[in-house]
């Protein structure tokens, strides 16, 4: 019996393998199946002695070109083991390196995702002869082995919405998060809460906990994995992969092919994206590689769960250890401890105290800012680079001074005044006519009447624009589309159903400003009309110019892409940064441009938003985010794109707490990392009229689901009314509305009211 047990085990790692190394010939497996093949044959005339002696051999035979063909995986190899159903999932980490643990999540079909786990554990410690049970929050995404209502470990919205629930819940009870990231990528689907939009959220709140987070990848793909893996220490499993798009995603965009990619240029792609554990450690995106067992590890390698538990409980550690003030002997005895010590040695309690939980979340800020700051190219000279040090130390002491003490002051003796005005005028009116002509005559109260324009009650009253439709920011607009100037007419595409007639194209790209005079429908405008007739260009002051897209993973092919798109717009990447005025308020102004690659976003466009966000902080002014256009995170650039979603959602959400205002406006079509992180995450965001917002288009939706989506999926209006949005504005009315949000809008530090 145990003979035919060992047997079936060869099988089964026969069949493993082979599933892993593909189509493709390759000599160890060859013997492996001939040998296996051939005993299986003799085995029947073999006595047990005999068979139990072959099977060793055997054994020792599978273990020793298992190790040979660890050496020769390849990425795309990796990527067949961790979407393997033998790979290890998160119920078998759960039975297997914490000490007990119980499943909590949802209430409703809407809350419950079986493709995400959370459960409450404990870790058992020793502390002398005392056990401590010390308690964690573990959310992560389950692929199970094999079960498909699992749908894969893609979470839908309301998955990702669960988890950031138990997060806050550990964030209220002081006890850390272990994430781990088992997911091709979420669930593309637009149903609230959204995909994008909570991903955007899960980030956004992730920043701010103040409780250590430890995220673990197994198979980390693109804004899916971010969902969870905001953390203060990412370990990553050494037969794992973390990528901004999948091999296959990524060959059928760089083959432009309707067809399948070939096997090919998949892999090809699984190469250039470098997205194994040792590209991912060399480029500084994670902080360790746990090692596995030769060709991944499956349930039945109890040795590496004993290994994860060490490592989950000394990353935990090591964040408590960079915040919190330790016993000298502790401190030595840790910094003694070698690679292979068990930290389970040294006990180290995990809830924080306030001051370690401010300096926590400034560690995090750090670690995520640091991250792919070299993968642009910034052409900065020194002086400049001295220079802008300079101005921002200067800009400091001047906001210090002006905003944090002589503003505050005369706030402060603002509301005096004011309160002791109100009580005047309160006694004036309780003491009646008589004595408010005494106080009157007398002067007491000192109260100053404002005087009122003759036409102030009008314009209060009125409508913001009583001719609708017809509002402008002048007479001419600065800058015409060169479409003006063709002698042509242009259809509206609602003629048939509005009745619309034609329009001839230099009164609809120059008077009417692309938009049709009978339906109101957007015809499309160039990125220039914006930054001329809203944000006043010609006017303002651009910064940051000189940061511009590199080619950080020495992806093929892809400096001739850049230079062809730098050459045919003129920018260094797809984003300009600029401060401007807006009716008189200055303002901080970030663009998306969709004619730079599609106004995709790498390493470049990240930093720039970030420093935007960054200067805006220190200048106190509000920020406004313009998407003209973005199809998502740049994929050649791999994991050095896909990591701007945390670093930027960061950056904004210090600059929101803080005190800022910052408004988000879409254009055309955004879609995918962008949405779900630092567009999706402002309390303000709206759309031009006819523009598209989602996750992922519709191709995308198809290929993932297999569903077919209906026409108006992603147009602003269902996105206003799922909640996405909070309204949709007219392209001729930009100017009014920001201005009117300016005035209406926003956080503490709005020193311009």
């Amino acid at each position: 019996m145990d003979i035919d047990k060992r047997t079936q085990e060869l099988a089964s790692r026969l069949a493993y393998i082979t599933d892993i190394f593909g189509p493709r010939e390759n000599a160890s497996v060859a013997l492996l199946r001939h040998r296996l093949g051939e005993f299986l044959e003799q085995a029947p005339k073999l006595g047990m002695r005999e068979i139990s002696r072959q099977v060793a051999r055997l054994e020792e035979l599978f273990a020793l070109l298992e190790g040979k063909l660890e050496n020769e995986l390849t990425p795309m190899d990796r990527v067949r083991i961790v979407r393997h159903p033998q790979r290890i999932c998160l119920k078998d980490i759960l039975e297997n390196v914490y000490d007990n643990y119980t499943e909590i999540g949802g209430q409703d079909e809407w809350s419950i995702d079986p493709g995400i786990i959370i459960a409450r554990a404990t870790i058992a410690r020793t502390m002398g002869k005392k056990t401590v049970h010390q308690s964690v929050m573990v959310i992560g995404q389950e692929k199970g082995h094999g079960q498909e209502f699992r749908n894969g470990g893609s979470i839908k919205p309301w998955g990702n919405a669960n988890a950031l629930y138990y997060m806050r819940v550990a964030d209220t009870e002081n006890i850390p998060i272990h994430t781990y990231v088992f997911t091709p990528g979420a669930y593309p689907v637009e149903d609230y809460p959204g995909a994008a939009q909570q991903i955007a959220k899960n980030l956004y709140v992730m920043a701010g906990l103040r409780v250590p987070i430890v995220s673990i990848f197994s198979e980390g793909g693109s804004g899916g994995a971010e969902a969870i893996a905001l953390a203060d220490r990412r370990l990553m499993l050494s037969h794992g992969y973390y990528s901004v798009i999948s091999p296959e995603g990524a060959a059928a965009i760089e083959g432009g092919l309707k067809a399948k990619a070939s096997p090919e240029l998949i892999a090809q792609c699984a190469e250039r994206l470098c997205i194994t554990a040792e590209d991912n450690l060399r480029l500084g995106f994670i902080d360790r590689i746990v090692p596995e067992p030769p060709l991944g590890a499956r349930p039945e390698h109890y040795e590496f769960f004993r290994l994860l538990r060490r490592e989950v409980i000394r990353a935990t550690d090591e964040i408590v250890h960079s915040v919190e003030t330790l016993g000298p002997l502790r401190g030595m005895a840790i910094r003694r401890q070698g690679a292979d010590a068990d930290p389970q040695d040294i006990f180290v309690r995990w809830s924080l105290g306030q001051k370690a939980k401010r300096k926590l979340l400034q560690l995090r800020h750090d670690k995520f800012r640091a991250m792919s700051r070299s993968a642009c190219r910034d052409n900065r000279s020194m002086s400049v680079r001295a220079y802008n040090v300079l101005e921002s130390v200067l800009w400091v002491a001047h906001s210090a001074l002006r905003h944090d003490f002589v503003d505050r002051y005369k706030r402060n003796l603002s509301g005096l005044l004011e309160g002791l005005e109100a009580e005047v005028r309160a006694l004036r009116h309780g003491l009646g006519g008589t004595m408010s002509s005494l106080l009157g005559r007398t002067g007491v109260g000192g109260v100053r009447r404002m005087e009122m324009p003759p036409d102030a009650l009008e314009r209060l009253t009125r409508l913001s624009c009583p001719d609708e439709g017809t509002c402008r920011i002048e007479d001419v607009w600065v800058y015409v589309s060169p479409k003006s100037r063709e002698d042509r007419t242009q259809t509206c595409p609602n003629s048939a159903s509005h009745g619309c007639l034609d329009l001839w194209a230099r009164d609809l790209y120059g008077e009417f400003a692309g938009v049709c005079s009978h339906c109101g429908h957007h015809f499309p405008m160039e990125f220039q009309w914006y930054l001329y007739n809203v944000f006043d260009y010609g006017q303002a002051y651009e910064f940051n110019r000189e940061l511009e897209s590199d080619n950080p993973l020495h992806y093929e092919g892809f400096d001739l892409k850049l230079d062809e798109a730098k050459s045919k717009t003129g920018l260094g990447c797809s984003c300009i940064t600029f401060e401007t005025f807006i009716e008189g308020v200055r303002t901080v102004v970030a663009v998306l441009v969709s004619p730079f690659r599609g106004g995709t976003v790498g390493a470049a466009e990240g930093e720039k938003i970030i420093r935007a966000a960054e200067r805006a902080m220190l200048k106190r002014m509000p920020f406004i985010m313009y998407s003209h256009g973005t199809a998502g995170i740049r994929i050649q650039e791999g994991t050095c794109g896909v990591i701007q979603m945390p670093r930027v959602t960061m950056a904004v959400r210090q600059y929101i707490e803080a005190g800022g205002l910052y408004l988000v406006l879409y254009d055309t079509n955004s879609y995918a990392g962008p949405v779900a992180s630092f567009l999706g995450c402002s309390p303000y965001q709206f759309a031009v009229r006819s523009s598209n917002i989602g996750f992922a288009g519709p191709g995308v939706i198809r290929e993932t689901t297999g569903l077919d989506i209906p026409p108006q999926y992603h147009r602003a209006s269902s996105a206003l009314s799922r909640g996405h949005i909070q309204g949709i504005w007219d392209r001729r009315d930009i100017r009014k509305n920001l201005y009117q949000a300016l005035l209406t809008m926003g956080g503490k530090n709005l020193y311009y009211r």
